[in-house]
């Protein structure tokens, strides 16, 4: 039996869209001779709806849906994701797939694992499975699972999760094939791990196993694709490309496919996850153009050339608003970028601005010396010119802050943070300099300067300001937010780590204090284990101490 991979990039809500990408892919499919096309996870509604799914009329939109790839493609099987009214008693909405053959829904299998953690909350709203289906095809028996049901292999984790394993319970029905849809996240190493798991489910159950993964940005879930198919043995067969739309055909009779390249460097996947995921931001949230500060810091350069390879060059304006304590060096750093990037470039001034904020304010001020209030106005100044030029021309305000400064707090609000998008949020800084490395090897020239990588990091807010005046040094702050955050180890663990307990219980009290801040951020793209997004849910008044209260220096709101 020849199966097609259909791994398509669909967006939330948009039915007559997805659905018509669902047909094209299906009759492409049976152009190309399969048999059975299989899509991802609630490939007609798009993963993840959220609160969509709360409403009625969103609900009967996706039936529709269904009720038009029955009818258009009749002429080969479809497996395809979907929302299933719940006619019983729970929640009202099953995360479903439904086997359609000959224009009639042949089977309809739930999902029975409904995740909980990180940035999904499937139990808000879905039913579990009651039951198993068994199906079949042209004499293939067919155990069908929808994405977590898979990720519950015991012998996979030393505490599994659940207390079911779907996967074992179909097996048992003794089908000829496994197969699961899913909607799985990227973040740096799961597609290692996803990998993985299919293997053994299917060395495990001795049976093959095809899966097929969304592709594409949704929010700040980035969806990398890379469907894959493996033999009863464990064996690759077959593999869909990374972070690209993909129909990947495979001959289950000869246990033959193609096999595309995917990367495996952490930095190459964490650009390319970033492009994607701001080329479909943008395009599914209706902007053409995209509007960044350009400091001529790391930040903005990284997030400038992301910009520039999602939506293209000629679609980003960089915009350099020097102070009188910007160095020359910066504003010439920023214009060469722009001109390396091919990117339109602006440089607006802010010193009248500065002056007039400091002549109007005198009077309330009266008596106190400058501090960060004076170096936050600078920031917010330059947040209002972007977000002027966003309302005047409709361009998106892509924020530049890395998940260092958001962790700790250093950024200001109604400044740095402003936007409609955080490309970099959940980069930490060292993370930043290595894709700036890969940016200048993959083009194989200087597109971000030199001069920016080399010089020492500064919001250059006063005269002679660096970063680590008021930080540790970014390695050192990365490697215990990393501990802290994504880890979720104790002070204690992370002294152990070789980091000093002073420092240690300092960021850690600044991560905790700074929550109100996170909370105010753009959205972010999700790459890492654990973002300062959906998934990371802490409350902003509470009394909490995970550490001894440390005074010391740090940028404000």
């Amino acid at each position: 039996m020849k199966v097609a991979l259909a791994q398509i990039n669909p967006t939330v809500g948009d039915f007559a869209g997805n659905v018509a990408k669902i047909i094209d892919f299906g009759r492409r499919a049976h152009a190309g001779g399969a048999r059975l096309v299989v899509f991802p996870e609630l490939a007609i509604c798009g993963y993840p709806p959220m609160d969509l799914l709360l409403k009625e009329s969103f609900i009967r939109a996706n039936l529709d849906g269904l009720e038009r790839v029955r009818r258009e493609l009749p002429e080969l099987a479809v497996l395809v994701g979907y929302v299933d009214p719940n006619p019983g008693v729970g929640r009202p909405v099953f995360n479903a797939c439904a086997l359609l053959e000959g224009g009639q829904v042949r089977a309809v299998q739930h999902k029975t694992l409904l995740p909980t953690y990180d940035v999904f909350d499937e139990d808000r709203y879905f039913e579990p499975a009651k039951s198993y289906a068994h199906c079949s095809l042209d004499g293939w028996s067919i155990g069908l699972s929808i994405c977590e049901d898979i990720w519950n292999y015991k012998d996979f984790y030393a505490r599994p999760r659940y207390q079911v394993d779907p996967i074992d319970a179909i097996a048992q029905l003794g089908p000829r094939i496994l197969i699961n849809i899913s909607a799985s996240p990227f973040t740096v190493g799961k597609d290692h791990i996803r990998h993985e798991l299919v293997r053994n489910q299917a060395r495990s159950h001795k049976v093959p196993v095809v899966y097929v993964n969304q592709v594409g940005g949704n929010d700040e879930l980035v969806f990398d694709g890379r469907s894959i198919v493996v033999d009863s043995n464990g064996t690759l067969i077959a593999r869909a490309s990374a972070f690209a739309e993909d129909l990947l055909f495979v001959d289950l009779n000869s246990r033959t496919g193609q096999v595309a390249e995917s990367p495996e460097d952490a930095t190459v996947n964490v650009f390319e996850a970033l492009v994607v995921g701001t080329k479909d931001y943008m395009g599914k949230c209706g902007f053409t153009k995209a509007v960044i500060g350009l400091s001529g810091g790391i930040d903005s350069a990284v997030t400038c050339a992301i910009a520039a390879r999602a939506v293209g060059a000629e679609n980003v304006l960089g915009v350099a608003m020097p102070s009188p304590y910007s160095s020359h060096e910066s504003v010439d750093d920023a214009a060469a970028l722009a001109a390396n990037l091919g990117v339109d470039f602006k440089i607006i001034p802010i010193n009248p601005l500065m002056e007039t904020f400091d002549t109007v304010l005198q009077p309330a001020f009266s008596g106190r010396p400058k501090d960060v209030t004076e170096e936050n106005i600078q920031a917010r100044i330059r947040g209002t010119i972007l977000m002027s030029l966003s309302n005047k021309y409709g361009y998106l305000v892509l924020a530049t802050g890395n998940k260092s400064e958001l962790a700790v707090g250093y950024c200001t609000l109604y400044g740095d943070m402003c936007g409609g998008l955080a490309v970099i949020s959940d980069l930490p800084k060292m993370m930043v300099y290595d894709l700036a490395r890969y940016i200048n090897e993959e083009a194989g020239r200087e597109v971000i300067p030199a001069s920016t990588m080399d010089r020492p990091p500064s919001a250059e807010l006063r005269p002679g300001q660096l970063d680590q005046d008021s930080l540790p040094p970014y390695v050192v702050l990365d490697g215990i937010i990393h501990a802290y955050v994504e880890q979720r180890r104790s002070i204690d663990e992370i002294v152990r780590l070789g980091y000093r307990n002073e420092v240690v219980r300092d960021v850690i009290n600044r991560i905790d204090r700074n929550e109100y801040k996170r909370h105010q951020a753009a959205p972010g793209l999700k790459v890492t284990a654990q973002a300062f997004g959906v998934g990371w849910r802490m409350p902003i008044a509470q009394r909490f101490d995970e550490a001894v209260r440390v005074s010391g220096a740090h940028r404000s709101s």
